[in-house]
């Protein structure tokens, strides 16, 4: 379920996902709340050392050659008892090239929940361009995720998001998967859970500032990465300075259905992408016409719930086909588009019976997926949406919403409206931070944004009014700050990290 830029990790982690209190009497109670005897992690030494850990860390090794440095912050697993367990937090700098001119740190965030972001340097800064000069770029893996100290439930599967399937028996096999899920992060991880939250990662992000030495930090992130954020201000209001939130997520729709909002625009998206392969057929033989296009995925939907595909070394069933597409969908550039029409012919062969194999991209999505090797990134996303929103709310609810979802949407609503594990999680241990503050900030969305839809970056926007909103139109794309190639974007972005100055109104980007 996580919602990072990158369509891929859009499922290895996969998608999207109410907050903190505002700033005057309300703020007053939150911070009246924060515990005291912090200072031994506020104070810490940071011991900068090389990023590369062995011969086969690839992330190391580009972060080395780009004269990163990295460290291991501690940090508490319970706020309420600084004095107890502790956690290792993963970060990395590259540090301001013009001192004479710096800003101070830019933390990085990719989104998920769960996803790394610590080589997030590499590609914020060749983005930044001469800007990114002025900052000490920190990337930060969250506590459980990538470097930090792990969290793995032991799942056989790499989500906790995947279609309902085709009938009434794939829906009752979706929640009996759910529960199990559940319960082997309860069994495993259970005396950790109640610390996995947005709002403990936030409380990280503070420590990583003041171990900086850093009164305010500037923060760049990315689909759930805007979520953490907003809690951030929300709980340490003032320690901002420049903000980019990239794919806005509004803080009223964080819920354990955080898909649901996007059910109409991911079935937009396919038709999109069925209308572009069609127009390939030369290249990809999958149909001359959109409509020809989806026939061909609804006979790859059927045939994996009459028996799951065998795809190399792989089984995909009708509850994982939905997400091949769904995390193709995060894109309406051409190379994506591109390897989602090979994944559907792979599929389509497999679909009739023949012997395929996947190709690199369709590999490693389906091991992310199906297997083991997604454990620890869907654990962990699970854990953080579960430990934020979890409530129960019966398992008929979820069926009746995607009946009545499928009829208009028969790709994206049951995978959109189906449960997750957090209908048997147990409650969050705080109640869900209400952002209610107004804080400047740039947010970028595309009005097509199949992960965090246009109409939730309209209300952030609306709510933080001295906010200002770049709007690329007619865009199919999660994620646009130096993914998308959209020049004035980008620009964007820069002149306002360049000089903290926001545009003086609203900004919409040629298409």
């Amino acid at each position: 379920m996580q919602m990072t830029r990158s369509g891929q990790a859009a499922v290895a982690g996969v998608v999207m996902l109410a907050v903190a209190a505002g700033t005057s009497a309300a703020t007053a109670s939150v911070a009246a709340k924060e515990p005291s005897g912090l200072g031994q992690y506020l104070t810490q030494d940071v011991d900068w050392h090389d990023c590369t850990l062995g011969p086969d860390d690839t992330t190391g090794r580009k972060l080395d050659a780009a004269g990163a440095q990295c460290a291991d912050l501690t940090v508490p697993l319970d706020y309420t008892d600084p004095g107890g367990r502790t956690l290792t937090v993963a970060i990395s700098r590259v540090r301001a090239a013009d001192p004479a001119h710096r800003v101070g740190p830019l933390l990085l965030n990719n989104g998920g929940p769960g996803g790394p972001s610590l080589d997030m340097p590499l590609t914020v800064g060749a983005a930044m361009g001469k800007v990114a000069k002025k900052y000490d770029l920190i990337g930060v893996d969250p506590r459980f995720v990538g470097r930090s100290t792990p969290l793995d439930c032991g799942w056989d599967v790499g989500s906790t998001v995947f279609s309902a399937g085709e009938g009434r028996a794939g829906f009752k096999h979706s929640v009996a998967r759910q529960r199990d899920l559940a319960e082997r992060c309860r069994e495993t991880n259970g005396d950790v859970l109640p610390h996995v939250s947005t709002r403990n990662t936030a409380r990280d992000m503070d420590v990583v500032r003041a171990a900086l030495g850093a009164q305010r930090i500037s923060y760049l992130g990315y689909s759930y990465g805007t979520y953490l954020g907003q809690v951030y201000t929300e709980l340490f209001p003032g320690r901002t300075d420049r903000m980019v939130l990239d794919g806005v997520i509004d803080p009223a729709r964080y819920t354990q259905t955080l898909l649901a909002d996007s059910t109409e625009a991911n079935e937009r998206a396919l038709h999109a992408w069925a209308a572009w392969t069609a127009a390939r057929h030369d290249t990809y033989a999958l149909g001359r016409t959109a409509d020809a296009v989806l026939t061909t995925v609804r006979g790859i939907q059927r045939a994996a719930a009459e028996k799951p595909l065998r795809v190399g070394d792989f089984r995909v069933d009708e509850h994982f086909v939905p997400l091949v597409y769904f995390s193709g969908l995060g894109s309406d550039l051409d190379k994506p588009r591109a390897e989602l029409a090979t994944a559907t012919r792979t599929l389509a062969r497999a679909a009739d019976g023949q012997h395929v194999e996947p190709g690199a991209g369709l590999s490693e999505l389906l091991a992310a997926m199906t297997t083991k090797a997604g454990s620890q990134q869907g654990s962990v996303q699970a854990a953080i949406l579960c430990g934020d929103v979890a409530t129960q709310r019966g398992t008929e609810t979820y069926w009746r919403d995607i009946q009545a979802g499928r009829k208009k949407h028969p790709f994206a609503a049951p995978l959109s409206y189906n449960i997750t594990a957090c209908e048997f999680w147990d409650g969050p241990a705080e109640a869900p931070t209400v952002v209610d503050n107004d804080v400047p900030a740039l947010l970028v969305n595309a009005t097509g944004d199949t992960r965090t839809t246009y109409s939730g970056a309209r209300q952030v926007r609306e709510r933080w009014s001295r906010s200002r909103l770049v709007t690329l139109p007619g865009a199919n794309q999660h994620g646009i700050y130096g993914d998308y190639g959209s020049t004035c974007a980008d620009a964007q972005v820069n002149a306002y990290l360049a000089d903290g100055r926001l545009p003086v109104r609203d900004v919409s980007c040629p298409a």
